[in-house]
């Protein structure tokens, strides 16, 4: 039982201290992504990219207060346990006590060195003298022996004592840390619907923003498909020409082979004076090399770096949602959007060739190839790379456009050759 609650107290330990991680980790996030709301425009586009991350915000905070309530119950069903255990030692130690109470007045009664002899000494015979010789060191080690679990039995109980204070401080840290964000949660949500009743307010600016912003992806989505279609299509070829080479060459060198068996005999009685050898062509497999960095890619799923540089929040999820706030507002998104700091660079998120460098209502969009998977990087102001370059992990490819509203925002995506996955899963958020 001690054990099992000595196991249950480290475990705690560990969920705090992974919520102090947490906390700050919050801290720091919420520091940064402050920043991308000081833009003063009031426009809808600069509202609507402000209701995003205020949203992203609130995700977070509410996780957050979240895992403090449930540490919280946790900390409360194990104070409780703790006190059940606590009772139970209690009458324990007060049996102990009592016992040992009932020792302590029989020696006292019978505390004289005479009256000790004086037992001994009336014994009837000599057998029973040795019997009450032993009882009377028996009783005298059973005493010691009560005095040292009554002693041990004092300890554990304050042992435990100490724990239930230890627990119900941690405790009332948590519900104290969790009121002062509750409060950060309300103050946010009241901000959120503040820019959510300025937007509301400007309903048909706010469609109309939608609307382009739909269009938009879905031209620049339509043209992305085309060229991943293409570039599927061509590694395909490549693939089917590969094995045609390797076929042709399997069977030249069979030919060549039975050739050379056949004329052996010839040339050994001709006596050839040299043996000049040809330089057999060395083919690339591919779709080997291929496979090779789709599983590489595979294996860093959940730790692919962000492919933006410094500070940044996610303000449009992957797949169709709708906007926290906002009423008949779904959006569908291929990706996700990741916004930053002005000056903010978009960068690989893993080695590969760049594809496909094309510029769209102005801005320009880069497609990186990895083996089977392929990354979009959209909204780009310029591109330093070119198509058919090798890139590496964290290259930068580019400086984001500015979205608006002072700050930048990347639209990325992930393709497992046509297919769309969700980027949040592959990366180290």
């Amino acid at each position: 039982m001690s054990f099992l609650f000595v196991s249950s107290a480290q475990a705690q330990n560990k969920k705090i201290d992974k919520l102090k991680t947490q906390s700050e980790q919050l801290k720091k996030q919420m520091a940064e992504s402050e920043q991308l709301l000081r833009t003063t425009k009031k426009d809808v586009k600069s509202q609507l990219n402000n209701l995003y991350v205020i949203n992203n915000q609130l995700g977070k905070q509410q996780k957050y207060v979240d895992d403090i309530q449930t540490e919280v119950n946790s900390l409360g069903k194990d104070i409780d346990r703790l006190k059940l255990r606590i009772d139970s030692l209690e009458k324990d130690l007060n049996k102990c006590r009592e016992r040992f109470r009932r020792s302590v007045m029989y020696l006292f009664k019978n505390r004289s060195f005479k009256s000790k002899w004086q037992f001994i000494l009336s014994s009837k015979n000599f057998r029973q003298m040795q019997r009450r010789l032993r009882y009377a060191s028996e009783y005298a080690r059973y005493q010691k022996a009560q005095g040292v679990i009554l002693r041990q039995k004092e300890d554990v109980l304050k042992a435990e004592q100490t724990k239930m204070l230890q627990l119900k401080g941690e405790k009332d840290q948590l519900l104290n840390e969790g009121k002062q964000q509750q409060q950060q949660l309300d103050a946010k949500r009241a901000e959120q619907q503040k820019v959510v009743n300025q937007l509301n307010s400007k309903q048909k600016q706010l469609q109309s923003t939608l609307a382009q912003q739909k269009k938009r992806i879905t031209d620049l989505n339509r043209q992305i498909d085309r060229l991943i279609q293409q570039e599927v299509a061509a590694a395909e070829r490549r693939r089917k020409q590969e094995e045609a080479r390797r076929a042709a060459q399997a069977k030249k060198n069979n030919q060549s082979a039975a050739t050379a068996n056949n004329n052996k005999g010839k040339a050994n009685a001709k006596g050839a004076t040299g043996n000049a050898s040809t330089a057999k062509p060395t083919f690339k497999n591919e779709s080997q090399e291929d496979r090779i960095i789709s599983n590489n890619f595979v294996a860093n799923k959940g730790r692919l770096p962000v492919p933006i540089t410094g500070s940044y929040a996610i303000t449009g999820r992957f797949g169709a949602y709708t906007v926290s706030g906002l009423s008949n507002v779904r959006l569908d998104n291929p990706g996700i959007n990741i916004t930053g700091r002005p000056g903010a660079q978009a960068r690989s998120v893993f080695k590969g060739e760049v594809t496909a460098v094309f510029a769209y209502a102005g801005l320009y969009n880069v497609i990186v190839r990895h083996g089977n998977y392929m990354t979009v990087y959209s909204n780009l102001s310029s591109v330093s790379v070119r198509k058919g370059q090798k890139v590496e992990a964290r290259q930068n490819l580019g400086p984001i456009a500015g979205d608006g509203s002072g700050n930048v925002t990347l639209q990325f995506q992930i393709r497992q050759n046509t297919s769309k996955v969700n980027p949040e899963s592959w990366l180290a958020l």
